[in-house]
């Protein structure tokens, strides 16, 4: 079948010269300056003609493999009734997140950000019978999140592209094959895209479920940190990393002896004063969780990673404590506060990282002004609510799996899979009848591809420092044909564009009258098509010249050969 012949002398595919004044990653700099995107607003992005093929090649991919488990796509709305999320409690959740608009009667509305609750109730309407089940189905639709600082251009903006899919089950076997399903697609898709990427365990968060696993793709631009352990096949999104609780022998340790310490109310002045590691230290972080005062408790020489803490308490608001909230709390003392003589548990409930393991001993405050206490032994002096892994992850740090110390790397959220379980269809009260008779309570999965997140990651991983360099499957098209700039260099030019198309190969062709060669040259490794035909100084001779943009290998053939060539590889 024939494919398109895109000439540049009649496309809106304007190049520029110089990086966005206000672009910080790679992807940013280039999918703007090639011409495949343009700035809106802060966070909102118009896809130019090249872009646009982009992201419908990608999203051809994800639809394939969609439909290759039995996805049934549908397309919901974006513009939501807020009432079904305030059945979930989401609609509060999502805080600033949550773009909020009234119709002109007063009906208050959001645009969406995720669909669970209304692919619960869609399905609740359709299915009545566990032989109704299973379900799985998606839609490839724009998402609005209200992000605080959109960045990183299309990485990071307030309208995206999104995949999501849903599966409901009447068992929790049939959610974990669902799930299995997903997670073998979302491999095969990444693959076809030509991504370089890693499959983590990552924290449900607000998003509730039972397990929950990233795809990442390492790029130094990425929002995420992933560790990875080089003895064992352990790899985690940083949030997720949880080491065990492994209790000691505390029973040869001293009696609790109060020492004073003026002036040292932070862990750096109290170690120099006592001239102790920083690790023999007990750090105490007051915060507040859904207004309630808690310790979060971690070693001295380790800082509690907020964003961790956030996502193992979502959905309740993680907020620091100021200096008014120690106004009418004077059990509490300023920068010299520990957890026992009991209070931990009664004066603030008591979070501890797994390093607080009992019959561990610490120095830490006294509760007094100016006084520290020494051997202070969990388990003997004080009880931990709740064990958490909440310090930020350091390189050299213990593998939860292995022991052997875990590499840190910078990557992209790319896809996200969830076992829901029935956090929504308890909220909606979604039974079908069972096979006994009975109602059974359905479960869910969610699934998420970032459509507009897999365009930038791959331009980020694939790039060189002449611009983009696409992976066949993705890319705008098969081949760049650029015409030197004589007449008969374009007339070759464009008769060897019409053979390639006739051929089923895509094909853009820089046509451009009074464009020097140079700059045609440097807009074809910009733009990043994965083959560049040259009809240059051999044209009279009927020889064209081939160039693998990747590798930038070089071959003269003749116009006929190359055709054949490139429609074999196509």
């Amino acid at each position: 079948m024939a494919a398109r012949v895109q000439r540049m002398s009649q496309s809106m595919l304007k190049t520029l010269r110089d990086d966005p004044a206000d672009a910080e990653t790679l992807s940013h700099k280039l999918l703007v300056r090639a011409a495949y995107v343009r700035r809106t607003a802060a966070g909102i992005w118009a896809w130019l003609p090249i872009g646009k093929q982009v992201l419908e090649n990608v999203t051809r991919i994800v639809r394939e493999e969609m439909d290759a488990i039995g996805g049934q796509e549908v397309l919901l709305p974006a513009l939501l009734p807020k009432e079904p999320y305030e059945v979930t409690g989401r609609y509060t959740e999502y805080g600033e997140q949550l773009f909020r608009l009234r119709d002109r009667k007063g009906g208050e509305y959001l645009l969406g950000p995720t669909h669970e609750e209304i692919f619960t109730q869609v399905v609740q309407d359709q299915c009545s019978s566990y032989k109704d089940l299973p379900v799985r189905v998606y839609q490839i639709q724009t998402k609005y999140r209200d992000e605080a600082r959109p960045r990183s251009g299309i990485l990071r903006g307030r309208e995206f592209t999104m995949k999501d899919s849903y599966s409901f089950d009447a068992t929790d076997e049939a959610l974990a094959e669902s799930y299995a399903l997903h997670r073998a697609a979302y491999q095969r898709i990444f693959e076809r895209l030509g991504l370089d990427y890693r499959i983590v365990s990552a924290v449900s968060g607000a998003m509730g479920g039972s397990a929950s696993e990233e795809f990442l793709a390492p790029a130094a631009a990425g929002e995420d940190t992933f560790v990875d352990c080089p003895a064992c096949d352990y790899a985690a999104n940083t949030e997720a990393v949880t080491l065990p609780v492994q209790p000691v022998d505390g029973s040869a340790h001293a009696a609790v002896q109060e020492l004073d310490t003026p002036d040292t109310p932070t862990i750096e002045s109290l170690a120099a004063f006592l001239d102790v590691p920083p690790s023999a230290t007990l750090k105490n972080l007051l915060v507040k969780v859904d207004g309630e005062i808690t310790a979060v408790a971690v070693p001295g020489d380790r800082e509690v990673d907020l964003g961790k803490l956030a996502e193992h308490l979502a959905p309740a608001v993680v907020e620091l404590v100021t200096a008014e909230d120690f106004t009418d709390r004077p059990d509490l003392v300023r920068g010299y506060v520990g957890p026992q003589g009991g209070m931990a548990g009664k004066a603030f409930r008591y979070l501890a990282d797994p390093r607080i393991a009992p019959g561990t001993a610490w120095i830490t405050g006294a509760n007094k002004p100016g006084v520290h206490a020494r051997d202070v032994v969990c388990g003997r002096d004080f009880e931990v609510d709740r064990y958490l892994d909440v310090v930020v992850v350091e390189p050299g740090d213990p593998c939860p799996n292995c022991g052997a110390g875990i590499e840190l790397g910078r990557a992209i959220e790319i896809g996200h899979i969830f076992q829901l379980g029935r956090k929504y269809t308890d909220a909606f009260n979604f039974d079908v009848l069972g096979q006994n008779g009975k109602p059974v309570r359905v479960t869910m999965g969610s699934y998420g591809v970032g459509v507009t997140r897999a365009v930038a990651a791959l331009a980020e991983q694939t790039a060189d420092g002449q611009g983009l360099c696409w992976p066949r499957e993705v890319a705008p098209a098969d081949v760049h044909v650029v015409a030197a700039g004589k007449a008969a260099q374009t007339e070759l030019a464009l008769e060897t564009a019409e053979q390639l198309g006739a051929a089923g190969v895509r094909v853009l062709v820089d046509d451009r009258a009074g464009v020097s060669p140079g700059v045609k040259f440097t807009d074809a490794e910009l733009i990043g098509v994965p083959t560049i035909l040259i009809v240059g100084r051999g044209a009279k001779d009927g020889l064209v010249e081939l160039k693998d943009r990747r590798t930038g290998e070089r071959e003269e053939l003749p116009v006929a050969e190359a055709v054949a060539r490139l429609a074999e590889a196509v």
